[in-house]
C-alpha cells in the first residue's frame, strides 16, 4: 500500500550527495522484463497471435497503454485496451505469485539505504496492484514509500512521476538520484531535472551529462551514490 508519510516526518539525509534515492522496480530491482513479455505473449496467444520476439524491445519499460497499444497496433487485435490490459496484469501476477527474482545487488543495496537512512521511494510504471505483489518478495519496509503508475495521471516518460515522489519526500529533484533501466525510465527522472543512474536491461543506455551508466546494481553503493555529487554536474 502507499505511505501516508508527511513531507515533515521525512529525515532528510544529512551531508554531501543526493538527499533522497528514487528506485525503478521492473527490470531494475526485479528481474521481471521477461516475466511480462511472457504475460504478453501468452494472452496474445490466447486471441490467435504469435508475438515476434522483435517487438520485445519496444514495449520494454514502458506504461501499459503503451506497450499492450503498440502490440495492439502489430497484431489487429479485437480486444479493447481495458480488457488486454487487465489479461496482462492478472497473468503476470499469476507468474509472480510463487515470488519475484531480485536483480544482483538489489537487496544488498536496499539494506544498505536503509542503514545509512538515505529517504527511498519505489517509483513504477506498473499498476499498483502488481506492485503490492512484487513487494513480498522486495520487502515494503525498504521503501518511505512506493508510487504506482495508475497513481499519477501522467506516467513515465512524463516527468510526473518523479516530481511527485521528490515532492513527496520534500527533496528538490536535483537532489534526488534516480535509479533506472530503461530509457522511458531515464527520459522521465531526466526531464524533471534528477540525476540518473542507469542499469540497462535489454536496450542499451549512452551516458550523458547528467547521467552515469553502470552494468549491474552490484556496482552501486552509498559512497557510490555520494560521489556523484562532484561525478556529474
Amino acid at each position: 500500500m502507499t505511505s501516508s508519510i508527511p513531507v515533515a516526518a521525512t529525515r532528510m539525509a544529512q551531508g554531501p550527495g543526493p538527499q533522497a534515492v528514487l528506485l525503478d522496480l521492473d527490470g531494475t530491482l526485479v528481474d521481471t522484463e521477461g516475466i511480462w513479455w511472457a504475460a504478453e505473449a501468452q494472452v496474445f496467444a490466447d486471441l490467435g497471435h504469435v508475438l515476434d520476439e522483435a517487438h520485445r524491445t519496444v514495449v520494454v519499460g514502458g506504461p501499459m497503454t503503451r506497450s499492450v497499444g503498440h502490440l495492439m497496433a502489430v497484431t489487429g487485435t479485437t480486444a479493447t485496451l481495458a480488457e488486454l490490459t487487465l489479461a496482462i496484469n492478472s497473468r503476470f501476477q499469476e507468474l509472480i505469485a510463487r515470488g519475484a527474482p531480485l536483480m544482483p545487488g538489489a537487496r544488498r543495496l536496499l539494506t544498505e539505504l536503509s542503514a545509512h537512512g538515505l529517504p527511498t521511494a519505489l517509483v513504477s510504471a506498473s499498476h499498483r496492484s502488481t506492485i503490492d505483489a512484487m513487494l513480498r518478495s522486495l520487502g515494503h519496509e525498504h521503501f518511505t514509500f512506493t508510487l504506482a503508475g495508475d497513481e499519477v495521471a501522467r506516467t513515465k516518460p512524463h516527468p510526473e512521476p518523479y516530481l511527485t515522489a521528490a515532492a513527496r519526500l520534500g527533496a528538490a529533484p536535483a537532489d534526488c538520484v534516480v535509479i533506472e533501466d530503461t530509457l522511458t525510465g531515464v527520459a522521465s527522472a531526466e526531464a524533471a531535472g534528477c540525476r540518473v543512474v542507469a542499469v540497462p536491461s535489454l536496450v542499451p543506455i549512452e551516458p550523458a551529462p547528467g547521467r552515469t551508466v553502470v552494468r549491474s546494481l552490484e556496482e552501486l553503493s552509498v559512497p557510490f551514490l555520494r560521489s556523484l555529487n562532484t561525478r556529474i554536474h
